[in-house]
């Protein structure tokens, strides 16, 4: 079975593609059929997913998988929130995004600090699908006074994990690929998944 993914974000794909990888099908990226990407102008990660997910499909012809996830932030009122990737501007980069994070946060004192990672799936048989699949998962965490780690993306390296007293990117990615938000919401959709390529198969 192949799937595209509706992401050029390599480490998406390549955290996605470990957590499938016990599974008969192939993860290919959007940027093996297009250039261009959904534009993401709704105000949830549900919607936005469904969004990409439908251009996606319609990209390639193939059923897709969208990953809309983000960092919220409490004491921001949930910001960066759908604007994660685009927090510092529409052309920014992961680092420009947490610089700017914790200048935001530069007063505020670290029990305040709390946050949660959201990760939302959705998965569509067709561009017209008008029943996607929705599958979600919730990392809840603190964003760390500085930035500590080498592994991960995004805001791994500030999101702080209390109960383990490191940030996501000091995790090793088994871990994290155990914990993760995104982790979560993979576990509904491999069993999703199991259960359509059983039925595929019989």
């Amino acid at each position: 079975m192949r799937l595209v993914l509706a992401s050029g974000n390599r480490g998406k794909l390549a955290e996605l593609r470990g957590l499938l990888a016990d599974l008969p099908l192939t993860l290919a990226s959007l940027a093996d059929f297009t250039a261009d990407a959904a534009e993401e102008t709704a105000p949830s990660f549900v919607e936005n997913a469904i969004l990409k997910a439908r251009f996606a499909a319609q990209a390639s012809g193939l059923p897709a998988l969208a990953d809309d996830s983000g960092l919220e932030v409490d004491a921001l009122s949930g910001a960066p929130g759908v604007r994660s990737a685009r927090f510092a501007g529409p052309d920014a980069d992961d680092a420009a995004n947490r610089r700017l994070l914790l200048e935001r946060l530069a007063d505020v004192p670290a029990g305040a600090r709390t946050a949660r990672f959201r990760c939302v799936l959705v998965y569509v048989r067709h561009a017209d699908d008008p029943w996607p699949e929705i599958f979600t998962g919730t990392w809840q965490g603190e964003i760390a006074l500085a930035e500590a780690g080498g592994n991960g993306f995004g805001y791994d390296p500030l999101f702080r994990v209390p109960a383990l007293d490191c940030t996501a990117a000091q995790l090793d990615p088994a871990d994290k690929a155990r914990l993760s938000h995104r982790a979560q919401a993979t576990a509904a959709l491999r069993a999703f998944l199991r259960n359509l390529l059983a039925s595929v198969n019989d």
